[in-house]
Formats: structure tokens, sequence, C-alpha cells
């Protein structure tokens, strides 16, 4: 496993492992990826969208010459603070940031001093560069704004939704570690849920895009290909790092008809990042743990089926005429990937109405059922036209 980058290049190169480099978390890495994999995806359909009469562009206005209001002076210093406040306490307690960079970034450690000298120099910046552009005479101009051209603004609403939704989801599974520190756990660099994710920044895009005059129907059919293939991009950072979410223990023998290699059916996930596990011998290393016995890499399984998933979304788009139908056959694919892969992964369960399935089922269930009615529903109306 690579729980940061410094263990890729160790292998790769033979540096040694848990050098600078290891503040370079491989999840986190591929977190980002996942936000660019599904940008890039999303920026491909919303211009094929477009091409074919979907979406439009619509005028907005860009003022010339103005100087720097208030707030823009105020947001550059509240960001100069973060920076410098952050910043010079990571180059002081360096040996913390490397083994925990998430928990140092979102606790209320940092250096103050640093942080106002940063916000002071950040505000003023903007005010100067401001002012020396400006015209004694500002001017508004017309632009045009295509949907592809709010990629990044609906990327970065969907990632900041995504990760809150993903860590409130996270909290409700361990509401007893909440209880016991409240704080720690809102602040935690770890533990996310990704139905929590999924829901959330659902809520909020829809609520953008609406907004921006964008027809809700048409992004969730072009955004439902794009969030597949970053579920199957973040999977693989959850498999590369080893981050705890893996499978139950497997000692079954491997069946004739698994034709894969060993470690697909049973993993240790050695060097894991959670440091879960026995101790490997004689490591002397930060990550010294493997899994014994092996479990299912159920990450590797999600990463294969959401692969498989998003292949079928992109070969049926053009063909699927009526609005919404992608979309609610995402939902379909979703739903019966994580329904049946909960049973073989590690998880909380909870009993009701007689089942004792986790939290993920449950709203897998859900994710199935909307799916069918809605893709059966899209068949039958033009949502186009009143959406």
């Amino acid at each position: 496993m690579y729980p940061d980058l410094s263990y890729l290049f160790h292998d790769l190169f033979g540096s040694a492992p848990d050098n600078g480099f290891s503040i370079l978390k491989t999840f986190g890495l591929f977190l980002v990826l996942a936000f660019v994999a599904s940008a890039y995806v999303l920026y491909l359909e919303l211009k094929r969208k477009e091409s074919i009469g979907q979406f439009s562009s619509v005028k907005g206005t860009l003022t010339v010459g103005q100087k720097a209001s208030t707030f823009e002076i105020l947001s550059n210093a509240l960001f100069g603070f973060i920076f410098g406040f952050k910043l010079v306490y990571i180059a002081m307690n360096f040996q913390e940031f490397k083994i925990n960079p998430a928990d140092v970034l979102l606790s209320t450690k940092g250096n103050l001093l640093a942080g106002l000298l940063a916000a002071a120099a950040f505000g003023f910046f903007r005010y100067w560069d401001a002012k020396r552009k400006s015209l004694d005479k500002p001017y508004t101009k017309e632009i045009e704004i295509h949907p592809y051209e709010r990629v990044g603004d609906i990327t970065m609403v969907a990632a900041i939704s995504g990760i809150i939704g993903a860590r409130l989801f996270s909290i409700l599974e361990n509401m007893e570690s909440f209880l016991n520190d409240p704080m720690g756990q809102i602040f935690s660099g770890s533990g996310l849920t990704i139905y929590g994710g999924l829901i959330l920044a659902f809520i909020t895009v829809y609520w953008y895009i609406k907004k921006r005059g964008m027809k809700p129907i048409h992004m969730m059919d072009a955004t439902a290909p794009a969030v597949m293939m970053g579920y199957a991009v973040g999977r693989m950072g959850c498999q590369f790092s080893g981050d705890g979410d893996w499978g139950i223990p497997n000692t079954l023998a491997k069946p004739d008809w698994f034709i894969f290699p060993d470690w697909a059916w049973s993993f240790d996930y050695a060097r894991n990042v959670n440091n879960d596990g026995s101790t490997i011998p004689d490591c002397v290393n930060l990550y010294c743990k493997y899994l014994d016995p092996g479990v299912f890499p159920t990450p590797l399984y999600e990463v294969v089926f959401s692969l498989i998933s998003f292949a079928i979304l992109w070969s049926l788009r053009k063909r699927f005429k009526k609005a919404g139908m992608i979309f609610f056959l995402y939902l379909i694919l979703n739903g019966i990937e994580r329904f049946f892969i909960e049973f073989i992964r590690v998880n909380e369960k909870y009993e009701f109405l007689g089942l004792n399935w986790s939290q993920a089922q449950y709203i897998a269930v859900a994710f199935f059922f909307i799916g069918i009615l809605g893709f059966y529903l899209s068949q039958k109306n033009d949502w186009a036209k009143s959406t």
C-alpha cells in the first residue's frame, strides 16, 4: 500500500519512505483526481448538450476598471490569514504535519502573528492591484457565458458540499464518537460517507444550476457519467492507500471460477494508511501493519463495477432521447452495486423493519427504486419542458 507518495517513490526509485513527500497523502491525491476526472467528463457532456440545443449560452456583464470592493479586500485578507496562520505552524511542526496533514489543516492549530501579517499583506495587495488597474470612468461590457464555462464553479460547489455531506453522514454513523468529542469529530480529517456527499452535493448543485437558468434535468443526465467516473477514481484512492474501506476477512478458498489473481480474492493491505492489523516483521517505518487474515478488496471491486457502469452510461447517453433516463439509470446501477458490496464490507448494521442492513444499503435500495420509477416516468413525460 501507499499511504503517501514517499512509499510509492520508495517502490519506484528506492528512495527512503517517510521523507518530505509523505505530506502528499495518496487518498487526498486521488480525491483531487476524482474531482478533476468528473469535471472533465462533465465539460465534454455540457459541450455536446449545447451543440444539440439542450443548453444555451446566457448573456452576462463584466465591469472593467473598477476599484476593489470592501468585500474583495476582506475576502483576500481572510485567505491570507488562513494561509499565514497554517503555513508558519506547518513549517515549525513539520513532523506532526507529515504524519497527518488533514488533522493539522482542519484543526485550530496555527500561528496567530503570521496569520495577521499575511492578512494585512494579502488585503493590501488586492487594494493596490485593483487601484493601479482602475479607470477614471469604469465601464460595463456584455459577455456570453456558456454552460461548460461553469464547470469549475459547479465542481467547486459539488466538492465543498459533498465533503460536508460525507462528513455529516459519517458523524451520524458514529454518533457515540461524536457525543464523546463533538469538535474533534467535526474537524477530523478522516471518515467520509459517500452517500452523504452525493445527496448534499445533488441538492446544492441543483440549486446552483437552477439559479443560473440551466435545465436541471439535462444537468442531471450530464453529471451521471461524470459522478460515476469520479467514484471510480476515488475508490482507487481507497485501494492504493488502504484507508480502511475494505471488506470483511476472507478465509475462503479461491473458487475455480475466479480467474483473477489471488490478491484480488483476499488482500492483506500491507502498510495501510490506517495502521490496522499485525506488525510487519523488521519494519521500522511509520506504516508497518498488514491484515491477517486478508480481506475482500472491496474498493477494487467497486472500481471495476464503476468503470463498467461508466462505460454503459457513456455509450447510451446519445441513444436515450428522453431527458432523465441516463440519470435514473445511474441511480439503478449505483443502488445495485452498493447494496451487494455492503454484504462483504466492514460497516455498522442497523435493525429496521426486521432487516439488519448498513446505512448505505437502505439508501441504495431507495436509489434503486427511485431509479426504476424515474426511468419509467421519464419515458412517458417530457420533463425538459416542465423543469
